[in-house]
């Protein structure tokens, strides 16, 4: 009998949610320092193995969006309707993004992300994979070879203005402020044309 298209990838996707969850909800209630490999493994009901086929490192476990933000952050730039300009269709999903993470429940996770070290360190390599993936789509978009320098140093602004606007007290505000910096910086780069409208109050 032949298996249905798509059930595979529905019942991988099932699986490291299922690990993706218990890991969470471990590392919430033990310290993340005080949970292995093992006991998130038990947890999920899986092997090791298993755990590994799906998160390459205990990190990845408290990151488990991690592709999917990036793909948002590409994808605001592929995606666009063909006169909008750049640089707001980016604070549109940056502010998207931050007003996820700035929800209370999400408040536990971030907490303990930020007073773990090993967790810290690893958001900084992230952040650099997701700011060399964007410089990439935006310099497509321009028609540029990648990584030319400006589309490189804008993603990276881009990719600031999340943390920043995560860590603010006032998300959306912190935002907008930003943006108006990145697009009088993308202005100054000759494009633009991709960076007329307004970015907000």
């Amino acid at each position: 009998m032949a298996v249905p298209i798509g059930r595979r990838e529905r019942k991988k996707a099932a699986t490291r949610e299922k690990i993706a969850d218990a890991a969470r909800r471990l590392f919430l209630e033990r310290g993340y320092d005080a949970v292995g490999i093992r006991d998130v493994a038990a947890e999920a009901d899986v092997a090791v193995t298993t755990l590994f086929a799906h998160f390459p490192s205990k990190e990845a476990l408290v990151f488990e969006h991690d592709e999917d933000f990036e793909y948002r952050l590409t994808h605001a730039v592929t995606d666009r309707a063909p006169n909008e300009p750049l640089i707001p269709a980016l604070r549109h999903e940056i502010q998207a993004m931050v007003r996820h993470c700035a929800a209370e429940q999400a408040a536990p996770l971030w907490h303990m992300i930020d007073h773990t070290p090993a967790l810290r360190q690893y958001e900084g390599s992230v952040r650099l994979r997701h700011a060399e993936s964007l410089a990439a789509a935006i310099a497509a978009d321009l028609d540029q070879p990648p990584p030319a320098t400006a589309c490189r140093t804008i993603a990276r602004f881009v990719i600031d203005a999340y943390s920043l606007g995560r860590e603010s007290p006032d998300p959306e505000s912190a935002v907008n402020e930003i943006f108006r910096m990145i697009e009088a910086a993308w202005a100054v780069t000759g494009s633009s044309e991709h960076a007329t409208a307004s970015i907000g109050p």
